[in-house]
């Protein structure tokens, strides 16, 4: 493995996941992960709102993502992803979510 590969996988999944845990309760109910696969599950809004549209948006605001199990979204970034692009990606997946709601 390339030096410090594996700890800044872990470090940059870390960060990704205790940001996520920041977003409202209501609607991220839980978040989960290890290295950088990452996982947040959306509770559906009384507006409709669900994980798919919650992708939807991600994608308009340049960021992609999968949906799974109707109520899941997975986040699979490149393990070269830099501290910056990781925070311009958290800055995405916030922004989404709270237009989403």
């Amino acid at each position: 493995a390339e030096d410090g590969l594996l700890e800044h996988v872990s470090r940059m999944g870390e960060l990704l996941r205790s940001e996520l845990s920041t977003l409202p309760s209501d609607v991220v109910t839980n978040v989960r992960g290890k290295g950088l696969l990452s996982a947040m599950v959306i509770k559906e809004q009384k507006n409709g709102v669900t994980a798919w549209d919650i992708c939807l948006k991600l994608r308009d605001n340049g960021l992609l993502a999968k949906p799974t199990h109707e109520d899941i979204i997975r986040f699979a970034p490149p393990l070269v992803i830099t501290e910056e692009q990781m925070r311009e990606s958290i800055d995405i997946i916030k922004k989404s979510v709270m237009q989403s709601i």
